[in-house]
């Protein structure tokens, strides 16, 4: 796969523009696969929803968009049969939000292509130094 490399001013090659560089890698790399029409917006939405299910809005919440973009977001997906949604068993005013069974599949696929594309970057620097990078990106998202 390779990264995406751009002709970048050296002085304009900050870290906001090398993570961006590896999106770019990302987004090509899915590009050039079969996904049903499904973008890494939707994929991003259909990971972020629990076995439990979960509200339109704590959802929004979680991958940080407006309830409506949110909404529409879901409405796709139950259309193409991703997502289904359901009344609260404790309130009928909230909408529940499940992964189908499709759904699954779909979290299932979309981790296993991010496992290849790290195989590769891993390849790419070496066991040592692949780990060193997870761990700090890890620690600078997660905390």
């Amino acid at each position: 796969m390779g990264f995406v490399k751009r002709d970048v001013v050296e002085d304009e090659r900050h870290v906001a523009v090398l993570v961006g560089g590896l999106m770019e890698s990302i987004r090509s790399a899915f590009d050039a696969e079969d996904w049903d029409g499904l973008r890494q917006s939707h994929f991003r939405v259909i990971a972020h929803v629990p076995a439990q299910g979960i509200s339109v809005t704590d959802l929004a919440e979680r991958v940080r968009m407006t309830k409506q973009g949110c909404g529409q977001f879901v409405s796709h997906l139950v259309g193409t049969g991703h997502l289904e949604t359901g009344a609260d068993p404790s309130d009928a005013r909230v909408r529940v939000v499940r992964r189908t069974a499709a759904g699954e599949q779909n979290v299932r696929d979309v981790t296993e292509r991010m496992g290849r594309i790290e195989d590769e970057w891993r390849a790419q620097v070496g066991e040592r130094r692949y780990a060193t990078f997870r761990a700090v990106v890890e620690e600078i998202v997660l905390g």
